[in-house]
Formats: structure tokens, sequence, C-alpha cells
């Protein structure tokens, strides 16, 4: 199965909240890397992996106390 690589706009902006987030993240059996551009203006999260979902992520990202939008191609 080809990697997918799903990018979202999210308000992660600080190694703190990197923090926060990284165990969630690196949980999910599907996930293959991720990371969070907090240089960007809008804080773009990358993932890739095989069969993740959109949901998945969105999901994951608000259980911990943040916002994931996708950002269409």
């Amino acid at each position: 199965m080809k990697t997918k690589e799903l990018k979202f706009k999210t308000n992660i902006n600080c190694n703190g909240c990197l923090n926060k987030v990284k165990p969630y993240l690196d949980q999910l059996q599907d996930l293959e890397s991720w990371e969070v551009d907090t240089n960007n203006p809008d804080k773009i999260l990358t993932v890739k992996g095989v069969q993740i979902t959109e949901e998945e992520i969105i999901d994951t990202i608000e259980e911990v106390g943040f916002n994931a939008e996708l950002i269409k191609e």
C-alpha cells in the first residue's frame, strides 16, 4: 500500500504544545511520521502513514485540546 500524506492547519504553536501532543500521535499505529511546522502561521501538522484517516488525526488532536483542520491539496 502507498503511504499517504495529510496536512492540517492547527493551533499547536510551541514546544510545550508539541510535548502534549507527542504521546498521543506516537501511539497511533498507522502513523509512520509526523511533524508540526511551528514557524508557519497556520502551524501545519504533516502526517504520513499507510492507513491513516483524516478523522483519526483530528480526533486525536482534539482529544489533547487542540484544533486541526484538513488542508485540501
